[in-house]
């Protein structure tokens, strides 16, 4: 529509409800029903209103002449000739500065069940509420996730830790693109599934599996397992878990790449003998009888971080407002997730097609914490069942960066020793988290550089020394540059 004849269709509804004497109230909701972005086909939906209904809020209808109709007519009139001319996606708030640099943004997900937090915040109208207006866009792999970020087709999107991280460095034949994680999505939630034939001869202790890995080599067939992606989360539980149990992943398996959604018919078929990956997927492949787990990642490190929501730096430093609109959304989707009595709702939305496309029930039960191992060991309650925001779960802690570099390290994605400290603080943006958080009034989450430990029983500790820790496993890859 023309935004002139658009802005005169506009007045005419006020000048009716006015000259009517129907009285301000009545004009006001036809302004909200019908507002003046949407006449004029910016997708602004504030910036004339505001001013409108000032002048509907302090003039009585009978004091409408005709003069002062004219005279407010043509401020409109020529707000929207201005209006016409904007991009589309400007945000005016009452006032345009008040609002985030970009309202309409793409957020890439992948198909599981930490996708949660973007999906809830784009259902229930959390991003909405900060200005934004979010389309999620669900992914074939992390790949395609971390492409569609880069190029900018996506402006924030559901990724591994790990992968922030390896883009920022250029490793693993990512394209060097400087990214951010300004905050964690949530921490536990994910599981290592192995084939229904292990069940009775493997359970928690990968040390049951290493015979059998040493007679399919033998035999010239290795043994196949898979994780989502090289540098990221399931690809590192994967390896932790092997080589605590004497296993090298890089010489006595093959180690593959299956995207998420893929994990349980390649397992059908035979193509891997286990695979790590989060929920539903190791949830399903029992509900399948096609495999059991063997241990939950929150075994592996209690509360462990996973997934993050993560940024170009570019992006990023353009639009502050924007990065925490985002962020303010995500906090409230957070805090009603970690509301159990949410989550059969939170199941409901998340298992449609278009997201997950998973039966509700196979993704509530872990996520009430009910863990069946599905190989004959007793169910049990899940002390770390996947959460979204309580226990300080979504500030950017350096201190879990320098873990995942020092397992790229251990597992000779880079040659020499990292700048731990470097990339740690370049990546993890707490400076944005606390920001966004403060005008929230949330001020009681802040860095924490306490250390932990593994299932193993080996200490990791974010003061000490990094290179050392990397290069002291048993079982490693570590590789010696010039």
């Amino acid at each position: 529509m023309n935004p002139f004849h658009a802005c005169r269709e506009f007045l005419a509804t006020l000048r009716t409800h006015q000259l009517r004497g129907s009285g301000t109230p009545a004009a006001e909701r036809e302004v909200a029903r019908r507002p003046l972005g949407n006449y004029l086909g910016t997708g602004i939906e504030l910036s004339a209103n505001t001013i409108l209904m000032k002048s509907l809020s302090t003039n009585k209808p009978q004091s409408l002449t005709r003069r002062s109709f004219v005279r407010n007519s043509s401020k409109a009139l020529g707000l929207a000739s201005l209006f016409g001319g904007l991009p589309r996606g400007w945000v005016g708030g009452a006032y345009a500065g008040d609002g985030p640099e970009v309202s309409q943004l793409r957020c890439g997900i992948i198909a599981l069940t930490d996708c949660s937090p973007f999906v809830i915040s784009a259902e229930k109208g959390f991003f909405k509420k900060y200005g934004l207006d979010v389309t999620i866009a669900k992914g074939a792999n992390w790949a395609a996730i971390r492409d569609a970020l880069s190029s900018g087709d996506n402006q924030f999107t559901h990724m591994l830790i790990g992968m922030p991280l390896a883009s920022t460095m250029g490793l693993l034949g990512a394209p060097k693109k400087p990214m951010v994680i300004p905050w964690l999505l949530n921490r536990n939630g994910q599981a290592i599934t192995l084939k229904s034939d292990l069940k009775g001869k493997v359970g928690a202790d990968p040390k049951a599996l290493k015979p059998f890995v040493e007679k399919a080599k033998k035999l010239g067939e290795q043994m196949s397992f898979a994780m989502t992606f090289p540098p990221g989360t399931h690809a590192m539980w994967m390896r932790y878990y092997l080589a605590a149990g004497g296993i090298n992943p890089d010489k006595d398996i093959s180690l593959i790449t299956v995207p998420p959604p893929q994990m349980v018919a390649n397992m059908r078929i035979g193509k891997m003998d286990g695979y790590c990956v989060g929920e539903p997927w190791n949830a399903r492949a029992i509900a399948d009888k096609i495999g059991f787990t063997s241990v939950t990642t929150q075994d592996i490190w209690k509360d462990h971080p996973e997934k993050v929501c993560a940024f170009t730096a570019e992006f990023a430093e353009k639009n502050p407002k924007t990065i925490k609109a985002v962020l303010k959304g995500l906090h409230e989707a957070s805090v009603w997730l970690d509301d159990m009595g949410n989550r059969p709702e939170q199941c409901a939305i998340v298992s449609k097609p278009n997201y997950i496309n998973c039966d509700k029930e196979v993704i509530l039960g872990r996520l009430l914490g009910k863990l069946n191992y599905g190989d004959g060991r007793p169910p049990v309650t899940d002390e770390f069942p996947m959460h979204f925001s309580k226990r300080n779960c979504n500030y950017p802690q350096p201190a879990f960066a320098k873990w995942w570099l020092t397992q790229f390290r251990r597992w000779g994605m880079v040659s020499t020793a990292p700048d731990y400290a470097g990339v740690a603080k370049q990546v993890m943006r707490g400076d944005i988290y606390a920001e966004a958080m403060k005008e929230l009034g949330v001020t009681d989450r802040t860095q924490d550089d306490t250390g932990w430990e593994m299932f193993d029983g080996v200490k990791f500790d974010p003061k000490g020394d990094l290179e050392g820790y990397a290069k002291g496993f048993a079982v490693n890859s570590v590789k010696e540059g010039n």
